[in-house]
């Protein structure tokens, strides 16, 4: 397919009182990515017009560890107004910068324009009830997002249940987009990295089953060869 395996552990489930520990500790397992999650509740208003109920990473956090790694910072945005971050994360030193096609509808293009200015790599998101064909104009488009992260679980929370039918998705993804890096997100470990892998996933984000392992090394090399198999079998 001619697209890499990356297995990204998700920095929520980490230790955030040790998180550049935390952080040295799985790229030594064997990380390719960082995964940090960036959530802000926006609005206490009655309508309650946030995105996710809760509050996580920001960009302070992200030029902090920034200091102590020269990881990928696979930056997922869940956050109502998306162009207002890109500048806080480039300067942070975010790496690559996935906004919600939810949040996104009007303004995507000069988002996506904007990211690649700053240097990040584009990518978007979809939450499980959003039909996948809402993404294709931004994978088709002149400037395109560079990855799709498929959620299998609803986007807020961690330690969810993997949602094996957002496998369609990932599917119709990879037959129609060989070359696109599709990332998943929710419930990701070895029970489940398999029906992942075999619908065409090739970054993996996976939180308490990382972090929560004796040996998270070894299920970070199970997540590899799992997509290495699917990949040389497709």
């Amino acid at each position: 397919m001619g697209v890499k395996p990356k297995i990204a552990p998700s920095m929520l489930s980490s230790d955030f009182a040790n998180l550049a520990s935390e952080a040295q500790r799985m790229l030594n397992s064997g990380a390719d990515w960082l995964h940090m999650d960036i959530m802000f509740l926006l609005s206490f208003s009655f309508t309650c017009r946030h995105f996710v109920p809760n509050l996580t990473i920001g960009a302070p956090v992200i030029e902090s560890l920034r200091k102590h790694t020269k990881a990928y910072l696979d930056c997922h945005l869940m956050v109502t107004n998306p162009l207002d971050y890109v500048e806080p994360l480039r300067k942070a030193g975010a790496s690559g910068f996935t906004f919600h096609v939810e949040t996104s509808k009007d303004n995507w293009p000069e988002l996506v324009q904007r990211i690649k200015s700053g240097g990040m790599k584009p990518g978007v998101a979809l939450k499980p009830g959003t039909p996948i064909e809402e993404v294709y104009p931004l994978v088709e488009a002149e400037n395109p997002v560079e990855l799709v992260l498929v959620m299998t679980v609803e986007p807020g929370f961690g330690g969810q249940k993997f949602m094996p039918q957002m496998m369609d998705k990932v599917q119709l993804l990879r037959q129609k987009y060989p070359s696109l890096d599709i990332e998943v997100d929710g419930g990701l470990g070895p029970s489940t990295i398999d029906t992942a892998a075999s619908a065409g996933a090739n970054c993996i984000v996976a939180g308490s089953s990382v972090f929560g392992a004796p040996e998270p090394a070894q299920v970070i090399s199970l997540m590899r060869k799992s997509v290495e198999n699917a990949q040389q079998t497709s």
